[in-house]
């Protein structure tokens, strides 16, 4: 990935927020010599390897999983269109153009099978219990026939990736002036992306 500087985030705290807060990944990896990719969401444990590892699940029919391959998983947070109109400085002297805000991070790793029973229902019920905490009666694996779930575990394989290393690309106008970077995320504001622009702000 082309990675300026000026764009690049190497906290993990900052990195693993995105992957919480946006699970949905995009599973980038070479099978039998074409690409492959996937939507996959995933859930972190920061605290099983060196830098976390991802835990997911795809189809068994699914042939990501035959053949592990050094892989990469995109986690894209909030993003948004520029217009040059939100730059004070295009009064000034007009020398201003579209762009694309965009935070994204990037997990390097070889994913794992994991086609364990005790294990499957251990990964199933984390991550429905993740994504159901929000609602006013959180739905869990247990609400559902043992029989149905059995049936529903052998349709599935775990994916566990260890994280190798992590890439962050922050896009957010950090290298416009103060007052131009002020400007777009008064534009934005009610936006995702202005939160993260904030949390961003040029030197």
């Amino acid at each position: 990935m082309y990675l300026p500087r000026h764009f690049e985030c190497t906290d993990p705290a900052v990195l693993h927020d995105v992957v919480r807060r946006f699970p949905l990944a995009t599973w980038a990896t070479v099978v039998d010599g074409a690409p492959l990719v996937n939507h996959v969401p995933f859930r972190l444990d920061p605290t099983r390897g060196e830098h976390g590892t991802l835990v997911g699940h795809v189809a068994r029919a699914n042939p990501v999983w035959r053949t592990p391959a050094p892989s990469v998983l995109v986690f894209q947070g909030a993003d948004g269109y520029v217009s040059p109109s939100w730059y004070p400085v295009k009064q000034v002297h007009g020398k201003v153009v579209p762009t694309w805000n965009y935070a994204v991070v990037h997990a390097h790793g070889t994913p794992q099978p994991i086609e364990d029973r005790a294990a499957l229902l251990a990964i199933v019920s984390r991550l429905t219990d993740d994504h159901e905490a929000g609602q006013a009666k959180p739905w869990a694996v247990t609400d559902a026939p043992p029989d149905y779930i059995e049936q529903m575990l052998g349709a599935i394989v775990g994916i566990e990736v260890p994280v190798q290393r992590w890439v962050g690309k922050f896009k957010l106008s950090q290298n416009r002036s103060a007052a131009d970077h002020g400007s777009v995320v008064a534009a934005l504001q009610g936006h995702p992306l202005a939160g993260f622009m904030r949390a961003h702000a040029p030197p």
